[in-house]
């Protein structure tokens, strides 16, 4: 199963200052299951900060999400319930090392598409940075369509 889908993405990072950053993304990009695992791939654009990059959702149910970019900016965070990784993060003013701690993992995909949402907390050298919430919708492109022509009528 390998199949054309719109991906809408909001994210939210709450740091110390108490005013949380919300970053909403809507992209094209591919949906398909390997190994009894679903995997979301787009392409980031300059608004995020990433253009010229590919990042890959790796979703193992609600036990684990990796998030992968690769291009001009790699980088592999690991977020599992309970538990904490430790990932290389590259910028463009050099490599970081974060610890990251998966809080929550819900995920309703199906081979239809579906919801993801999953929360987790980033440090540096064991200082909290922030408190992050990601929902990530995938529909096919077909069913948007179909949607969108269902509501003129």
């Amino acid at each position: 199963m390998q199949k054309d889908v719109l991906i809408s993405i909001t994210g939210t990072v709450n740091t110390d200052d108490g005013v949380p950053d919300v970053v909403e993304m809507v992209t094209a990009g591919r949906y398909y299951k390997r190994n009894g695992k679903y995997y979301i791939r787009y392409k980031e654009t300059e608004a995020t900060g990433f253009a010229g990059v590919t990042t890959t959702v790796k979703i193992d149910g609600d036990d684990a999400v990796t998030l992968t970019r690769s291009g001009q900016t790699a980088s592999r965070l690991i977020l599992e319930k309970g538990r904490r990784h430790l990932c290389q993060y590259n910028t463009d003013l050099g490599q970081m090392l974060l610890g990251v701690s998966g809080c929550q993992i819900h995920s309703l995909l199906n081979d239809a598409g579906g919801e993801l949402n999953f929360r987790y907390m980033l440090d540096v050298n064991s200082n909290l940075v922030s408190r992050n919430e990601v929902h990530i919708s995938v529909k096919e492109v077909g069913e948007q369509h179909e949607e969108s022509n269902g509501s003129r009528n």
